[in-house]
């Protein structure tokens, strides 16, 4: 696979510092390759032999092709899913705090996040902004500020010797950012936010801020790392890669198989939105899509979702947080995650289809079940299968740091990776398992 997949991903990565702004890179992508924009509002009219896309609150997407349904019900859907969302600090609606000579902005942890790598970055902001218009009408416009504006300066080691040994950070008291000094010309967020849509979009007559969605992200950008550039190091590889090899593996597929890719908002705080996979999404494309009750299910039950979402790679250094014998290494193959109490959706009969996908393209796999004694993380395949009734199997690419700002994985996985879901969109046969007699 040529290098530039992998310089597609970083710009990926680069471009997409906030939900929304993946899924417009998504969008982008598609519409490039001849896609066609779906409106929720309006009637569909699918042709099936043409491919299509459809975004729900800008920060989900589903894209679909080859909808003829007599095939469809045969041969089930081909689906990946993945998440646009990535733990991070998100601006309060209120953020304002002037004190000790310095303008803070005050700031919620969004998801799961591993707090101590943000200090002492250069933090930038982006996200939607929902504004009023000279008509007063209400609009909303993407905004990426692309420049350092922050930092979560750490405290000096002299002033709290124990900071290597037991250092808690209060998300309340330890987070807010310094944006500058409190003498310096600023009128408050709002007004730095109306300024920053003006500059990047001077025609969308921005009156006045109303609303916002911002999310802090390090300016310091994705790249290859390692002695021989084995692995990519960035922020919010978890689960942006996935996303990424979703789209690229179904635009190289060249196929005309039923096939559809879902990468839904706030999967890192539940899934439980109108755009995540708890909500109906998913269902209501596909009810749309196929109408009929017992068509529909039908095709549901011959269908296979790939929920890919990346995996707790073994860390050398920590290598006892692992069970000895399901400690996934980087560049060893994508992972088939399994848990006995349904954190991951994986059962025999999926996991079989994938291993089968994986030995028809030559391609490694591995196994990750959680130590016994540890608590598990979870992923859309769960709630989707129970929500949609899908048969679903749940893997990703081996990573380090997850839910840090700055992880890595390894370059070896992506391209396995594409490959394998490649060959799951290209398949003619339906993933049904006859079961037992």
């Amino acid at each position: 696979m040529s290098e530039q997949y992998i310089d597609g991903l970083i710009r990926f990565l680069d471009s997409s510092p906030s939900p929304y702004h993946a899924v417009a890179t998504m969008a982008e992508r598609l519409t490039s390759v001849g896609f066609q924009r779906l409106d929720e509002k309006e009637t569909w009219d699918i042709v099936p032999e043409r491919r299509y896309f459809v975004t729900r609150n800008a920060s989900s997407i589903i894209a679909f092709q080859g909808m003829d349904l007599t095939t469809a019900a045969k041969q089930g859907l081909r689906i990946v899913g993945a998440h646009t969302d990535s733990p991070c600090l998100k601006i309060k609606p209120n953020p304002d705090i002037q004190r000790h000579s310095c303008r803070q902005l005050g700031v919620e942890v969004y998801g799961g996040a591993l707090l101590n790598p943000w200090f002492d970055r250069d933090l930038s902001m982006a996200g939607r902004v929902t504004y009023r218009n000279a008509e007063g009408k209400i609009r909303s416009a993407l905004v990426n500020f692309s420049r350092a504006l922050a930092v979560v300066p750490s405290l000096a080691i002299h002033l709290d010797r124990e900071a290597n040994n037991s250092r808690t950070i209060n998300a309340q008291n330890h987070l807010p950012l310094v944006i500058g000094g409190g003498d310096i010309d600023y009128a408050g967020f709002q007004e730095l936010l109306k300024q920053e849509v003006e500059n990047q979009q001077p025609d969308i007559g921005c009156e006045s801020v109303v609303a916002y969605e911002i999310y802090l992200y390090d300016m310091q950008g994705a790249r290859r790392t390692g002695l021989k550039e084995e692995y990519i190091a960035s922020s919010r590889l978890d689960n942006l890669l996935s996303c990424y090899i979703g789209v690229e593996a179904l635009l190289d597929a060249k196929t005309t198989q039923p096939a559809m890719l879902v990468c839904t908002d706030h999967e890192e705080v539940g899934s439980q939105s109108s755009c995540g996979a708890q909500g109906p999404f998913l269902q209501d494309v596909v009810e749309r899509l196929v109408s009929d009750s017992e068509t529909r299910k039908q095709m549901i039950r011959q269908s296979l979702l790939i929920s890919s979402d990346n995996a707790h790679a073994l860390h050398p250094n920590y290598s006892d947080k692992h069970d000895q014998q399901h400690g996934p290494r980087i560049n060893g193959g994508p992972v088939i995650k399994i848990n006995a109490n349904q954190r991951y959706a994986t059962n025999s009969e999926t996991s079989a289809q994938f291993r089968r996908l994986c030995e028809l393209v030559g391609a490694p796999y591995q196994l990750f079940v959680v130590r016994s004694d540890m608590g598990c993380g979870s992923t859309i395949g769960p709630i989707v299968a129970s929500e949609v009734g899908i048969p679903t199997v749940d893997i990703g690419c081996p990573q380090w740091a997850m839910h840090s700002i700055r992880e890595t994985a390894g370059v070896v996985d992506v391209k396995t990776l594409h490959t394998v879901l490649s060959a799951f969109y290209a398949s003619d046969s339906g993933f049904a398992v006859s079961g037992l007699e």
